[in-house]
């Protein structure tokens, strides 16, 4: 068994290393100079597709969904305990200076998801049910042609291990149970698996009540629910930091000063620094996952581009501005040297500027995030199941996953959480190959569409 757990961590460990790194990293500066960044002009379209402005164009289009509810599918399964967690372990480890590198990670990826996104609409296809289906497989079958298929395998194996519910349930219980129940009174510290798993119970049959409407549900959920919290999330935030509003530059020049220097990791080693923040980075936004390919490619249009564009909106969103209100939440509280880590660092920034209910508030945001990720993983997974299985065996993979967010309440076995890690960065493997191969169609598709949009002024 020990050995299993080793080969599962070393395996895990790998994926998330500097191979993946170079993948993600490389391939996205490779999409900035073949598109010459030119997709970069039309970020006021973006916005303009978001607020529907051409939905009517696509009243007959294929798909499920409008642009905006894509998008806030796609944000849903990226913004959640990563960018609290995952900002935390990139202070802890790396120090200031790998925020910054989160920041060139999100630059990159901007690129990254515009060719992804473009991909999962311009080589849709049809699932055994007749139905129109997008994301990296689809992409690699229609796109590549069938020899390539073992590649569209590898994604989905890998997107039905990656994406199930395991860890981000059985830490939200945890922060649920260490936040409001012990304090209360509702459980004991050495003696709380009955109410890990009524909680466990509670979650499962929330996420069915949402996820048995398919995309349709999970997409308006997200919509309202995801929106509201990054709004809560900038309002409770700029309290916290307009009441250290004298730090504030001096932690942002810290962050690009610690970025070329290290000096806050033992050693002063700088390839850790960058490291660090790359790999946080690449786990915040997900771009060259492909997970955002499969929300993506279930939006109503015709038009390709449209969906690279409104998806290029999502590292900025959810890295570049969430991410960075949370480290500079930690940092100029100064909790981030502090022997805390994870949420808990988090817990005790916001304890320190709202005494008393601090924590409670950060168990709203982390909550109502947490789920809606959940729900996303739950549709990602089910579409890797379908076009492995066939859509009729999806209803399997609903009764298994809503199994293990009970049994993630109750377990925390570092070898299926290390494994799920794993599979997660396996799916970028196929996703950049495709991407990269097909990049030549994104150029195409792009300088046509931005000729006619010029066109009409």
């Amino acid at each position: 068994m020990e050995f299993i757990e080793a080969a599962v961590s070393a395996y895990a460990s790998f994926m998330w290393g500097l191979p993946l790194v170079i993948l993600l990293v490389g391939g996205g500066v490779f999409f900035m100079l073949h598109s010459r960044l030119r997709h970069l002009r039309y970020f006021r379209h973006s916005f303009d597709l978001l607020r529907g402005k051409f939905d009517a164009d696509s009243a007959s289009a294929g798909g499920d969904i409008t642009h905006y509810a894509a998008l806030a599918t796609a944000l849903a399964g990226t913004m959640g305990l990563g960018n609290i967690t995952g900002v935390a372990v990139a202070l802890t480890v790396g120090g200031p200076g790998a925020i910054f590198w989160m920041w060139v990670t999100a630059l990159v990826g901007i690129s990254t998801k515009f060719y992804t996104a473009t991909l999962a609409i311009l080589f849709r296809g049809t699932d055994d049910a007749g139905r129109l289906q997008g994301g990296p497989m689809y992409i690699i079958r229609e796109g590549l042609g069938r020899r390539w298929l073992p590649l569209a395998w590898l994604f989905a194996v890998a997107g039905m291990v990656g994406t199930l519910p395991v860890f981000q349930v059985n830490q939200l219980v945890q922060i649920i149970r260490d936040t409001v129940a012990i304090p209360n009174g509702l459980t004991a510290a050495d003696a709380h698996f009955n109410f890990d798993l009524t909680l466990g119970i509670v979650l499962a049959v929330v996420v069915f009540s949402v996820a048995a409407g398919n995309v349709k549900r999970v997409s308006a959920v997200a919509g309202r629910m995801v929106p509201a919290m990054v709004l809560f999330y900038f309002v409770v935030t700029a309290i916290l930091l307009l009441s250290h509003i004298d730090q504030v530059p001096a932690m942002l020049w810290l962050i690009v000063s610690d970025a070329f220097s290290g000096q806050a990791v033992s050693g002063g080693v700088i390839g850790t620094v960058i490291l660090i923040g790359v790999q946080r980075g690449a786990f915040s936004n997900e771009a060259g996952i492909g997970t955002e390919s499969l929300a993506h490619g279930a939006a109503k249009t015709n038009e390709p581009v449209r969906e690279g564009l409104v998806a290029m909106v999502g590292p900025v969103a959810d890295t570049l501005i969430v991410c960075t209100c949370t480290a500079l939440t930690l940092l100029v509280t100064g909790v981030w040297e502090r022997s805390a880590q994870g949420v808990s660092m988090a817990a005790a920034a916001y304890e320190q500027v709202f005494p008393g209910f601090g924590a409670y508030l950060l168990l709203i945001m982390v909550l109502v995030l947490s789920m809606t990720t959940v729900m996303t993983y739950w549709y990602y997974g089910s579409k890797c199941m379908g076009f492995l299985f066939g859509t009729a065996r999806e209803k399997y993979y609903m009764w298994a996953y809503m199994g293990l967010i009970v049994a993630g309440s109750v377990v925390s076995l570092d070898v299926v959480i290390n494994l799920l890690d794993g599979a997660y960065a396996t799916m970028a493997i196929p996703t950049m190959i495709s991407t990269l191969l097909l990049a030549p169609k994104v150029k195409a598709a792009a300088k046509d569409y931005f000729a006619r949009l010029d066109a009409d002024g």
